[in-house]
């Protein structure tokens, strides 16, 4: 794993004060960040009025690195609060960052949802919780969450994920790997972009793990695309044993050669790490939670981009395990 800095964007002290006024306007008339039809409009009327230094700090993903870290935004740690015990128990907690998320988010794109995550909400709140220590989700500590696209499993996933730092008093490194920067033989190539192997829910979709109206789709791992490979990667909830000997070789050459390009992204208070959700897998270092109301804290949202390219055209056949990808804005 590499140390090397991800690519910074700063947002200046006008556009931060512009950002969070904003924010706060919108919280003070709703008194929630639990989205409504209502408030998710008037959301989506203010980012349209945002200043072009905030656009332009929002712009696509230039790099090969496939993402950025946003900087300027401030978190009074005393302010927000202990670190909930659960996203379930977080509610309305330092909800005037849920909303500069989506605004942040409709700016970038249509942010997003899903019926069967988090009670629906745009934002999510991701902190270690008791009794899931060791599984492949947001709620565990102790393991090393592996390199993964978010919400692999699905045709309607997110083109941008982003994870807003509210605390993280132990520097616990985000880790993001660019396809981009990978080295692969072309054998491996037209073998991991054939359609072999499905990616099943994780553990944080248990609805969706039981879903019995129709079999798996399999799906490639590498893609095509008009500017350079993409991909959709999630080991923990591939089957590769399913795989023959050939594809599952070339699967764990892309595995190592994600390992060797992998960086370490250690995000401060304010923070917002901007993922490429077609060119990047991301996790966590493993670490000792200790439930005190210390422990480290995120919030995520996840954004569609309308009208972008960079999948293939089968996705559109999948039945995604049943579970509904919410967009926030309508076309």
């Amino acid at each position: 794993m590499t140390t090397g800095p991800a690519p910074v964007r700063q947002l200046d002290a006008t556009s931060v004060g512009e950002l969070c006024q904003a924010a706060e306007k919108i919280l003070a008339e709703f008194s929630t960040s639990a989205t409504s039809p209502e408030l998710l409009a008037r959301v989506r009327e203010v980012a349209g009025d945002l200043s072009e230094p905030i656009r332009h700090q929002l712009r696509p993903v230039d790099t090969d690195d496939g993402l950025f870290v946003l900087r300027g935004l401030e978190v009074d740690d005393a302010e927000i609060g202990a670190t909930p015990s659960s996203w379930a128990t977080a509610g309305d907690r330092a909800a005037v960052y849920d909303i500069v998320l989506l605004l942040l988010a409709t700016v970038m794109g249509n942010p997003l949802a899903w019926e069967g995550q988090q009670d629906g909400r745009f934002v999510h709140n991701i902190v270690p919780a008791p009794g899931h220590e060791t599984e492949q989700t947001g709620a565990s500590s102790t393991v090393l969450l592996s390199p993964h696209t978010e919400d692999a499993f699905h045709p309607g996933r997110a083109h941008l994920l982003m994870l807003g730092c509210m605390r993280n008093h132990d520097h616990i490194a985000t880790t993001a790997a660019g396809i981009r920067n990978v080295r692969l033989d072309e054998a491996d190539i037209a073998l991991l972009t054939r359609p072999r192997l499905p990616i099943l829910p994780d553990d944080a979709y248990t609805e969706a793990q039981g879903f019995e109206g129709g079999e798996p789709a399999a799906v490639p791992t590498l893609f095509h695309a008009k500017d350079g490979l993409t991909l959709r990667f999630d080991p923990a909830y591939t089957p590769l044993d399913d795989a023959s000997p050939a594809h599952r070789a070339a699967y764990q050459r892309l595995e190592a050669e994600l390992a060797r390009v992998s960086g370490a992204v250690n995000l401060s208070p304010g923070e917002i790490l901007v993922v490429d959700n077609d060119l990047v897998v991301h996790g966590r270092v493993p670490f000792q939670a200790r439930y005190d109301g210390t422990d480290r804290w995120l919030k995520r949202a996840s954004v569609r981009v309308p009208a972008r390219r960079t999948r293939p055209l089968a996705e559109e056949d999948e039945h995604g395990y049943g579970q509904a990808a919410i967009e926030a804005h309508a076309a």
